[in-house]
């Protein structure tokens, strides 16, 4: 197994341990690399910035992708370490050295984490003996050398303490059947909110899958079986879709069949006595889908939406 430890930034750090979230987004401003130190579901452990030589927390990886500022924080919000959109702006500005009229909306690196986790102030571990102080953005450890297997041990101690078994065991497991949580190591790692509607944008190549629309800003990832009738946060119960159809998808105006056909409501027209370009649409195949059949829209969600949302 592998390990990251990158180098943190105070206030990132310290807002985030406040607030305690389900998912962050550690950002890096100049987003140009790809991040390929870890696998999903590895461990991206927080190492404070000198004098303090502590690893403090961290979260399991889930993704690297490179978004626009304006897209990171529609996503995630103060998860990504500020208290508001304009202060975390401001903070890749200054990294950049660039400000709002020269770059808008610039590209970052987002390395999205899910079930994060700090250390109590005591629980701080030092960093490991072959640390170097020239590190700027981190190093990686393998458990299969002895000094990444004694760090995984530190880090597997205080999360037993913190999580103790006997507490959450069966949460944990109902939730795990419910395909809430991907594949746990030391916990099972929840995909949160923010992390679904990257995933979702991405796997439909930032378009609308029905109108083929491309600018972000009017994108919104729509779950085909809403969270909160224990719909997961998965791919392949999402479809990505202009706020207009996302609207009229979640309140049963239209809905996608099974072999990915639109289908527009006749009370469209009934109820607001229009709609000529929402039928215009009716009949036709989703224009934009995943290219992996793992997160392509599942059949069995889509039956559901047919059945318990659509206004036939």
């Amino acid at each position: 197994m592998k390990l990251f430890v990158g180098v943190t930034d105070g206030n990132w750090y310290n807002h985030l341990s406040a607030i305690k979230p389900d998912e962050i987004n550690f950002w890096q401003p100049g987003g140009k690399q790809t991040f390929k130190a870890i696998g999903t579901n590895d461990l991206f452990l927080f190492k404070l910035h000198s004098p303090l030589n502590y690893i403090a927390g961290g979260g399991f990886f889930i993704r690297h992708s490179f978004l626009p500022v304006s897209l990171a924080w529609d996503a995630f919000g103060n998860k990504n370490g500020t208290a508001d959109y304009f202060s975390f702006s401001n903070a890749i500005h200054k990294y950049r050295k660039s400000n709002f009229r020269s770059e808008p909306d610039p590209v970052i690196g987002c390395i999205i984490l899910s079930s994060p986790f700090f250390f109590d102030r005591t629980e701080w571990i030092p960093v490991p003996e072959d640390w170097k102080p020239n590190i700027v953005q981190g190093k990686s450890y393998d458990t299969n050398t002895l000094v990444g297997r004694r760090l995984y041990q530190q880090v597997q101690e205080r999360l037993t303490r913190m999580f103790p078994l006997n507490n959450t065991a069966d949460r944990v497991h109902e939730e795990n059947l419910n395909n809430r949580y991907g594949a746990g190591q030391i916990v099972f790692p929840r995909i949160g909110q923010g992390t679904f509607k990257v995933l979702v944008t991405e796997a439909y190549h930032r378009r609308c899958a029905i109108s083929g629309e491309k600018t972000l800003p009017v994108l919104e990832a729509a779950h085909i079986k809403p969270y909160s009738q224990e719909g997961p946060h998965s791919t392949s119960n999402g479809l990505l879709l202009r706020k207009d159809l996302h609207t009229l998808f979640d309140r049963g105006y239209l809905t996608i069949d099974e072999s990915l056909h639109i289908e527009v409501s006749k009370r469209i027209k009934e109820d607001y006595g229009n709609g000529r370009e929402y039928y215009a649409f009716h009949g036709k195949k989703l224009i934009e889908v995943p290219d992996s059949i793992q997160e392509k829209p599942s059949k069995q969600f889509l039956r559901w939406h047919n059945e318990n949302v659509y206004l036939a």
